[in-house]
C-alpha cells in the first residue's frame, strides 16, 4: 500500500470540469444525493480505492501518526470500533505485524468490534463488546499483555440531534478511556475521535491526570465541514494515575 494523502486541486482551473453531479433519483432523499456526490468527489475516498484501504478514515490515522509517530514496529495495538478495518490496516504496516521489515521489532494488533469484520493479514480481529464486564482481561489475554496503544474512531449512532449527538459520542470516548487505563502500559498513548461542542472539556480533564500530555488534533483528511477532532493522549503515567 502506497498509504500517501490524495493530493488536492489548488490551482481553481478545471475544477468545475472535474467535479461529479449526480442526479436525484426518483425516492432517493436529497440528503443521500449530496453524500454520494461528495464521495464521488472525495479525493480521499478515491485515494482508498488506489491504496486498497476499506476506507477513507485510514488516511485520519496515518496523518496524525505521521506528526505523532506512535504506530512504531513493535508495537502492541488495540483498535476498538475498529470496522471496517482501514485503522487496522495502517497499524498493520507501520507496526510491522507481518514482519516484513527485516530488523524491525514485529508488533501486534487487536481489532474489536460489536460487528464481524472482514479478516485483515497481520491483524487479531474479534467480535466483542469492549463494554462487557471482563473485556479488558480478555484483551490482555489475547495480545499477550498490556498495549502500547489504544486506539479509537467509534461513533455513537446519530440520531440527528446535535447536542445529543456530542454527549452520546462524549460518553462513548469516556467509556473508551476507562478502558484504556485499564489495558494500556505504562508509557502508552490513547487516541480517539471526538466532536467539538462543550461536553469534551472533562475527558480532556481526565486524560490530564491519567497522561503527561494531552492534544487536540484536526487531520486534514477530517472533512472541513465537520466538527470532528481527535484527541490524542500520550505518556500514560500507569495504574498509580
Amino acid at each position: 500500500m502506497a498509504g500517501k494523502p490524495p493530493k488536492k486541486n489548488t490551482s481553481g482551473r478545471g475544477q468545475r470540469d472535474l467535479t461529479v453531479r449526480v442526479k436525484s433519483a426518483k425516492g432517493r432523499k436529497l440528503s443521500s444525493t449530496l453524500w454520494l456526490q461528495r464521495q464521488l468527489n472525495d479525493p480521499y475516498v478515491q485515494a482508498a480505492k488506489r491504496d486498497g484501504y476499506r476506507g477513507r478514515a485510514a488516511y485520519k490515522i496515518l496523518e496524525l501518526d505521521d506528526k505523532f509517530r506512535f504506530l512504531v514496529p513493535g508495537a502492541r495495538i488495540v483498535d476498538l470500533g475498529c470496522a471496517p478495518g482501514g485503522w487496522c490496516q495502517v497499524a498493520v504496516n507501520r507496526c510491522n505485524t507481518l514482519g516484513e521489515k527485516q530488523g524491525k521489532r514485529q508488533g501486534s494488533i487487536l481489532g474489536i468490534d460489536l460487528q464481524e469484520v472482514d479478516p485483515i493479514p497481520g491483524a487479531e480481529i474479534h467480535q466483542l463488546d469492549f463494554l462487557e464486564e471482563g473485556a479488558d482481561d480478555k484483551v490482555k489475554e489475547w495480545l499477550g499483555g498490556r498495549a502500547d496503544v489504544v486506539m479509537s474512531d467509534m461513533a455513537a449512532f446519530a440520531t440527528g440531534h446535535k447536542q445529543t449527538d456530542h454527549l452520546r459520542i462524549m460518553a462513548l470516548v469516556e467509556a473508551a478511556a476507562y478502558f484504556a487505563f485499564d489495558v494500556l502500559d505504562e508509557g502508552g498513548t490513547f487516541v480517539a475521535k471526538v466532536l467539538a461542542g462543550g461536553a469534551e472539556g472533562e475527558v480532556l480533564t481526565l486524560l490530564k491526570q491519567r497522561f503527561k500530555k494531552v492534544v487536540h488534533v484536526k487531520p486534514p483528511a477530517s472533512r472541513s465541514d465537520s466538527s470532528e477532532k481527535f484527541v490524542l493522549a500520550t505518556g500514560f503515567r500507569g495504574d498509580a494515575g
